[in-house]
């Protein structure tokens, strides 16, 4: 996609009825992009410039948060997205390599905004080396590419809305608060962070006064939950995004309430034990006619991959749902952080770059 800086690969698709219903339902998987916005075969697209919403080359939302504005070359409608959705952003070069880096950066401006996508980043000095590439190398007129828009965390309908944020975790919830606002909804957010300074989008927060508590750790400590949360009400959705300890914390005290009330975004996978170990077994591909051993110490992705056959991924961690196939056979592994409980025990789809087989064989869709 060509795109100005204010500031993937191959294919997959749904086959199932049920996966289909889902991914509209929740936003999964890829928007299709105009043909004038792709630029290779993978459906790929290309941002030209990046220029930051302020105009100067970057505009730095908090302390260590940097806002970038995307923006197509040709001045160009980009394709729509809803709260809640997110891009991946491959940086060419990014790792030591010399191969790319992808990353996903949640969308944080205005939906109605056709020509112009915003995303905010936090420089992590023990990360991966993604949000140090952007600081330290993305600039006015740097090229990266983008693929997207995807949405694993909606905006659900609902006559109550309680939001939380950690962090940079405000960047999906800020568009959420503004379409619940706008719609005049009942809603509250509890925003917090390490301090205020490092707190991003503080001033589009403000105009909604005391709908939002903006509680810095070093003035007010951790987040009152129980307070915030209170007793199960319902029609009340919560939608909390942020460090894993918070989301953690939120999980526990929603325990009690409705299926299906939170919603989490996360940006880190969750560590949990394994349900099986981690052994040889195979793997038919129907489409591709293939049957492929996977090994112990590879992934049903990697082993795909070494096969040429082309699968849609990002993040190989089990958190983004790029890699999310249809199972037509066998019982899946779910070792992803993303599937519900309900679709893991459907056992009909699966995050191929990180969960396995409990069987000797699997049947995928690919």
């Amino acid at each position: 996609m060509e795109v100005r800086l204010g500031r993937g690969r191959g294919r997959s698709r749904p086959r199932c009825p049920r996966l289909r219903l889902r991914r509209r339902l929740h936003g999964r998987g890829h928007r299709a992009l105009p043909a004038a916005v792709r630029s290779d075969p993978r459906g790929t697209g290309r941002v030209q410039r990046a220029v930051p919403s302020t105009g100067r080359p970057r505009s730095l939302a908090a302390d260590g948060v940097v806002a970038l504005t995307l923006r197509r070359l040709d001045d160009g409608i980009l394709p729509a997205w809803a709260p809640g959705a997110h891009i991946d952003v491959l940086l060419d070069g990014g790792d030591r390599e010399g191969g790319d880096l992808i990353r996903q950066y949640s969308l944080c401006g205005d939906p109605a905004e056709r020509d112009s996508w915003q995303i905010a980043v936090l420089r992590e000095p023990q990360g991966r080396g993604g949000s140090a590439y952007v600081h330290d190398h993305l600039r006015e007129g740097a090229a990266v590419r983008v693929r997207g828009p995807r949405n694993n965390f909606p905006l659900r309908p609902a006559a109550r809305h309680l939001f939380i944020a950690g962090g940079v975790g405000i960047t999906p919830i800020l568009p959420m608060v503004e379409a619940a606002a706008a719609a005049g909804s009942d809603w509250r957010l509890l925003y917090g962070g390490r301090t205020r300074t490092s707190m991003a989008f503080l001033d589009r927060l403000a105009r909604y006064g005391d709908r939002v508590l903006v509680r810095p750790q070093d003035e007010y400590g951790l987040l009152d939950l129980a307070a915030h949360l209170g007793v199960p009400e319902e029609g009340t959705l919560v939608h909390a995004c942020g460090p894993e300890p918070l989301l953690q914390a939120v999980q526990e005290h929603c325990g009690g309430w409705p299926p299906g009330t939170l919603g989490v975004e996360r940006f880190a996978p969750v560590r949990t034990a394994a349900t099986g170990a981690a052994e040889a077994f195979e793997v038919k591909l129907a489409r591709s006619g293939l049957t492929l051993t996977v090994p112990a110490d590879h992934s049903i992705l990697e082993t795909v991959e070494q096969a040429g056959v082309a699968v849609d991924f990002s993040c190989r961690e089990g958190t983004c749902g790029t890699c999310e196939t249809d199972v037509l056979n066998g019982k899946p592994d779910h070792r992803d952080s993303l599937l519900t409980e309900d679709e893991r025990a459907a056992g009909d789809t699966m995050l191929i770059c990180v969960s396995r087989s409990c069987g000797t064989r699997l049947v995928l869709d690919l």
